[in-house]
């Protein structure tokens, strides 16, 4: 593997962040359009008539399936039937995807895509059993921001310190991550890019086996996301050095930036969007997308996922194809010049 700065990738980074901003601005706008709630109101009468299956492509414990767990009851009342959490972790979220896109295009599968299983995988797996195309994007969900942790017993007790150790002594300390190709793993492949270091991966089979380890001792540190990481932070099993925010976060006021520490550009997010197969009819999609967004503005569900940590981000989604548009063109080009791969 390669340690040498693209000042490119920099760049694209900072232009994607000002795109962000503007999508998130203009998502709320946009879910306003009168079309949306005609559309959705012609909703065959026949739909749902039966319990929803709800694929979430990681192990329970983790961020996905926390956000699906929240938004599934208020979701599932506002449609008039149960949403059905299904589980299927493995190979980087494609075996939970790759079933999803074999699903019927009914409107009786959903999918809760990130930016492992819709963008990353693609550039680090030769062959995938699915493509993006494959999905209808229902909309945005929630982003999930990332936190350099470390086990209050490992030595490190500040990102400046840790930057300064790591960059001192390349390739002797590893962290942990939920998983190759994940939001996390790439995260810390730009900090060591942008920091000209190396600390050796250490993937796990989802987030809450990575937390489970770094409590243990057994790997020093990982990147996690708010959702699955706060709680063990708040309680003091796990200690927060940096978040790969470009503000700090209010759960964690104290905790530092990369970009207070001289690393710019290191604004790194996990998300989650709701997906349906490809070939789903367009009202039950805007149906869905409708209903969705408003479980996710319900006070109650709010207020459980900010206390996460959790950034939640209304959206449609033609919104949420343009976002995986610009995000694939800026991941890819990391991924070719880290020269990085899951196989």
């Amino acid at each position: 593997m390669t340690h040498t700065p693209a000042a490119q990738v920099t760049t694209k980074v900072h232009t994607r962040r000002q795109a962000i901003l503007k999508l998130t601005a203009s998502l709320g706008a946009t879910l306003l359009a009168p079309g949306l709630a005609s559309a959705a109101a012609e909703t065959s009468g026949t739909w749902p008539n039966k319990p929803i299956k709800w694929i979430v492509a990681y192990p329970a414990g983790g961020g996905s399936d926390f956000l699906a767990r929240q938004l599934a009851p208020a979701l599932g009342k506002q449609l008039g039937q149960t949403l059905v959490i299904d589980n299927r972790p493995g190979a980087g979220g494609s075996i939970g995807t790759d079933a999803a896109a074999k699903s019927p295009g009914d409107g009786y599968t959903l999918l809760s895509g990130d930016n492992g299983a819709m963008i990353f995988n693609s550039a680090m797996y030769k062959k995938l059993p699915y493509a993006a195309s494959d999905f209808t994007p229902v909309g945005m969900m929630a982003r999930f921001p990332l936190i350099l942790a470390v086990n209050p017993s490992s030595g490190f007790s500040s990102a400046s310190q840790w930057l300064a150790e790591i960059k001192k002594n390349p390739g002797k300390y590893s962290y942990a991550s939920p998983g190759i190709g994940s939001p996390h793993h790439l995260a810390m492949e730009l900090i060591k890019q942008r920091s000209e270091s190396f600390v050796v991966h250490v993937p796990y089979r989802g987030t809450a086996f990575a937390i489970q380890d770094v409590m243990s001792g057994i790997v020093p540190m990982a990147i996690l996301d708010s959702a699955a990481g706060l709680s063990q932070i708040r309680a003091g099993k796990l200690r927060a050095l940096a978040v790969l925010s470009k503000t700090r976060l209010q759960q964690l006021p104290d905790v530092p930036t990369f970009e207070e520490l001289g690393l710019k550009g290191v604004d790194v997010s996990a998300w989650q969007g709701l997906f349906v197969p490809k070939g789903t009819p367009e009202p039950i999609v805007q149906r869905l997308t409708l209903e969705m967004n408003k479980a996710i503005a319900l006070p109650e569900v709010k207020a459980r996922l900010e206390e996460f940590g959790l950034q939640v981000i209304p959206g449609d989604g033609p919104s949420l194809a343009r976002y995986l548009q610009q995000e694939t063109q800026i991941w890819h080009t990391l991924i070719k010049e880290r020269k990085l791969s899951a196989e």
